[in-house]
């Protein structure tokens, strides 16, 4: 297991924890560092607020899944002091060969029965209630009956009439969405009325008319966007209903609009998984996303394998976020036993259980290229459609190589082999910063012939598409332009 500090980052639960952990190194209170004669497992002794020192460790018996212990009293994990054990091994400290500690050995027995037993009743076939999910499905359909109404009697008002406190009052009949296990459709809503208000703590709620003329063309894409849910949620519970025993969609998302909540199992049963794969990221965006009271983060990674661009997304409602850990860059590819894929469009969010990190080397880059779509006019075509999609994602992710990377008049464009061009312009998407004005710092060999990673939006104003360069892929580094 390779171990630097890159890795070690990329273990922490928050950016304090870091910080923290660092300090534990500088202000050297690691009394005693250890590891096994199979450098599997790496422990220590640490000097702590207490009379007796922690015993912090780092178990690498399966690398896909470290597992950290401590003695101290800490809830986060890893804590400051096993962070700072893997610091130390990254800075080059010298660990003693000793025996693996009789506690240890009897945990890692315990961890092994564990999976043992999970993998039995996994074999196991899952029943449905279904007495109990007819239930749920006639509680969906009547938060669809309620969704529609608000949707409704705003269509007939005009969205003139919609200001803070309506958009408020809004929310508050909405809040019933929640109660009818409809998050998804709750979410959507939220996102037309914090349209019409400036922020969840602001006190000068109300828009100016500057600034509500702006946002009427996302309310009335938003709103298509609650009739489309509104009609096709209600045609597939009713499918549902109808028969119960029937697996949640897969051809399309509407399951996740729906809110249902996709566990593992069901996507690996489903065949919405690949084996071997490995995954570098390219970009990565942490907001604060105010309207569903929740912290987000996103990454942006390459599928090494099959050249799809994939995304992460790490949701912490405010209530519970510091009791779920915070993502963060990786530099690292992931190499992932089993990778599952959700249901969805040109780029569809993943996860997995386990995954071990490698450092990125410049065959991995060579093969990012190789992956990069060079014929703009077919990437334009695929957004489009994305973009024509009700329920699709509006700022779709591409891969694309370029001969050429310059001005042309005031704007900043890319060029392919054809000649198609694309207008690059910034877009402040989920409050990310401007990208463009870092383009001129780069060094010139950027200008030519290089892959370039691009989210795309529909720009209100001038009605034309355009895509915001948020990394390029020369043929020996990763250049991120956001992290």
């Amino acid at each position: 297991m390779q171990i630097d500090e890159a890795f070690v980052d990329s273990q922490a639960p928050n950016a304090a924890a870091i910080k923290n952990a660092r300090g534990v190194v500088i202000k050297k209170k690691l009394v005693g560092l250890f590891r096994s004669a199979d450098g599997t497992l790496l422990f220590g002794d640490c000097k702590g607020s207490g009379q007796d020192n922690y015993r912090p460790s780092a178990d690498f018996s399966d690398p896909a899944k470290p597992v950290y212990r401590c003695t101290c009293p800490s809830h986060q994990f890893p804590c400051k002091h096993s962070l700072a054990l893997l610091y130390a091994c990254a800075q080059g400290a010298r660990f003693a060969e000793k025996d693996v500690p009789a506690d240890i050995t009897e945990k890692r027995a315990k961890i092994q029965q564990r999976v043992e037993k999970k993998k039995v009743e996994g074999d196991k076939p899952h029943k449905v209630n279904t007495s109990a999910l007819k239930k749920k499905i006639q509680t969906q359909l009547e938060g669809i009956d309620l969704l529609e109404s608000l949707v409704n009697d705003l269509v007939r008002s005009g969205l003139g009439t919609l200001n803070a406190k309506s958009a408020r009052q809004m929310e508050e009949q909405a809040r019933q969405l929640g109660n009818a296990y409809l998050p998804g459709a709750q979410n959507a809503l939220h996102a037309l009325t914090g349209l019409f208000y400036r922020s969840e703590i602001s006190s000068e709620d109300e828009l100016k008319a500057s600034e509500r003329e702006r946002v009427y063309s996302s309310a009335l894409d938003q709103l298509n966007r609650l009739q489309t849910l509104c009609r096709q949620g209600r045609k597939y519970l009713q499918t549902r209903m109808d028969d119960p025993e029937l697996k949640p969609e897969t051809e399309t998302d509407i399951a996740a609009w729906l809110g249902h909540a996709w566990r593992l199992r069901e996507l690996k049963e489903a065949g919405l998984v690949q084996t071997g794969a490995e995954l570098l990221q390219l970009a990565f965006n942490a907001h604060d996303d105010w309207t569903r009271r929740e912290f987000v983060e996103t990454g942006v990674w390459l599928n090494l394998q099959t050249g799809a661009v994939q995304l992460t997304r790490n949701y912490r409602p405010y209530r519970a976020a510091k009791f779920i850990r915070e993502d963060d860059s990786c530099f690292h590819i992931m190499a992932c036993p089993e990778l599952c894929v959700y249901p969805g469009n040109l780029n569809p969010r993943v996860r997995w259980e386990a995954s071990e990190p490698r450092p990125v080397s410049k065959a991995d880059c060579a093969r990012a290229r190789e992956h990069a779509r060079s014929d703009l006019r077919a990437v334009i075509k695929d957004v489009k459609t994305q973009l024509k999609l009700p329920l699709g994602d509006r700022h779709p992710f591409a891969l694309v190589k370029y001969r050429a990377l310059g001005r042309a008049g005031e704007n900043v464009i890319i060029e392919d082999q054809a000649g198609e061009r694309l207008v690059l312009a910034d877009d402040h998407h989920d409050g990310e910063p401007a990208t463009l004005p870092l383009l001129h710092m780069l060094p010139k060999l950027v200008q030519h012939d290089q892959v370039l990673l691009l989210r795309f939006h529909h720009d209100l104003d001038s009605q034309k598409l355009r895509a915001k360069p948020l990394s390029i892929v020369t043929e020996s580094e990763i250049i991120r332009l956001t992290y």
